[in-house]
């Protein structure tokens, strides 16, 4: 019993490591044309897509978005034909940005606030893996103020340095019950802070193309003195101290793109993405708690990740003066090895699709939609650590709106 609570427990912040939690869904019309905008100067989110295209912007610019997202997943234990499902829970994932600079200046500064990294996971306590999981309720809220300046007419670069704000509220049922307690469980919640920068190179040849090179850097974020709360019987109590304490580290993957913009026949705008995520520093998981006893030990457990890819196309219409349609698609694998895959998101290779569009209310005012369908590929597993077998089957869908001031 003593060695399956260390188990069930060391896994507990491995949440945040699934590609699924890099939500990418920092820009209402990147969203729409495939999530590229590496290599393209679109509005104010190139803070976050890429700080060397500011100082290209032709206008300043105050906006705000907001994509509600909607994961399902389902699972069927090894040996079973019953399907579990998670409830319907919404993540508001939501991104601002601010741009300014003089018209004739070759800088601009930028701020932008945006939530890169999330999850919102509900199994309930009636299926098979809720001595894995219950529930998972993380957000990471990231702040960067950016500096961009314009070399030349061909030349512009860019940074931003990155303060993240994350928290954490993660349940799952333990084995341990009695007449007061039908069902054991444990709670770990907490906040913590992180540090990076993200930087660009944008590229205009004058010639139709363009072209960005950008690197987001790993914001390890530690969650000291969060709160572990063990519901477990009377006669345990003093094996599981409660309130207790716990450390931990998030370690929010660093990202390095390159995209490409064309545009042709004046009405058209296409652009490809191409994203490397370096998972492969995730080799294993710590968790410390501020008070330990012979069943409750501090962890160590590997992980052994890999880096993964992701590829992405979008294009861009101007059907009219004040209407721009989207569309795009694309393919991210995943960088977790089999034997490794949790319900927190069941990660698998996924494909997502994409549309979107913008109507220019007035020479001031955008109004954005977008939506995004992303399906993840079925997976049948037996996770090494916690022995939970069956087959996760995901998908995810996605509607967004921004509004967007210029001058």
């Amino acid at each position: 019993m003593r060695k399956i609570i260390l188990l069930m427990l060391a896994c507990v912040p491995f949440a945040v490591f699934a590609q699924g939690f890099q939500v990418n869904l920092e820009g209402q019309k990147q969203i729409g044309m495939g999530h590229t905008g590496t290599g393209l100067l679109l509005d104010g989110s190139s803070v976050f897509f890429n700080p060397g295209a500011v100082a290209k912007l032709s206008e300043n610019y105050l906006q705000a978005g907001v994509s509600p997202l909607m994961f399902k997943s389902g699972f069927v234990a090894t040996g079973s034909n019953v399907q579990y499902n998670t409830a319907d829970k919404i993540a508001p994932p939501f991104n601002v940005y601010a741009v300014w600079g003089p018209k004739a200046a070759k800088w601009k500064v930028g701020l932008g606030v945006y939530t890169p990294y999330g999850g919102l996971t509900d199994w309930g306590t009636n299926w098979p893996g809720k001595y894995t999981l219950v529930s998972l309720d993380l957000k990471t809220i990231f702040f960067q103020p950016t500096v961009s300046y314009k070399i030349s007419d061909v030349i512009s670069v860019g940074a931003g340095f990155v303060y993240n704000h994350g928290s954490v509220n993660l349940k799952r049922a333990i084995p341990l019950a009695d007449a007061n307690n039908p069902q054991g469980e444990a709670e770990l919640k907490g906040g913590g802070n992180g540090y990076g920068f993200n930087a660009g190179v944008f590229i205009d040849t004058k010639k139709g193309l363009t072209i960005g090179i950008t690197h987001r850097s790993k914001v390890n974020t530690k969650l000291n003195d969060g709160d572990a709360v063990f519901t477990v019987p009377g006669s345990l109590q003093t094996s599981f101290p409660s309130p207790n304490t716990f450390k931990a580290e998030l370690p929010l993957a660093a990202t390095t793109s390159i995209g490409f913009g064309y545009s042709f026949a004046q009405k058209w705008l296409v652009a490809f993405d191409a994203n490397y995520v370096h998972f492969d520093t995730y080799k294993a998981l710590a968790f410390d708690y501020g008070n330990n006893t012979t069943t409750l030990q501090d962890t160590y457990s590997p992980r052994n990740y890999k880096n993964a890819v992701s590829l992405r196309v979008g294009a861009q219409y101007k059907a009219t003066d004040k209407l721009m349609l989207r569309a795009g698609g694309g393919y991210a694998s995943t960088p977790v090895r089999d034997g490794y895959v949790t319900p927190e998101v069941p990660d698998a290779n996924r494909s997502f699709y994409t549309a979107g569009l913008s109507y220019l209310v007035n020479k001031h005012f955008d109004l954005d939609l977008s939506f995004e369908y992303e399906r993840l590929g079925t997976r049948t597993q037996t996770n090494i650590e916690t022995q939970l077998s069956g087959t996760f089957k995901s998908n995810v869908y996605i509607p967004g709106v921004a509004l967007v001031y210029h001058w």
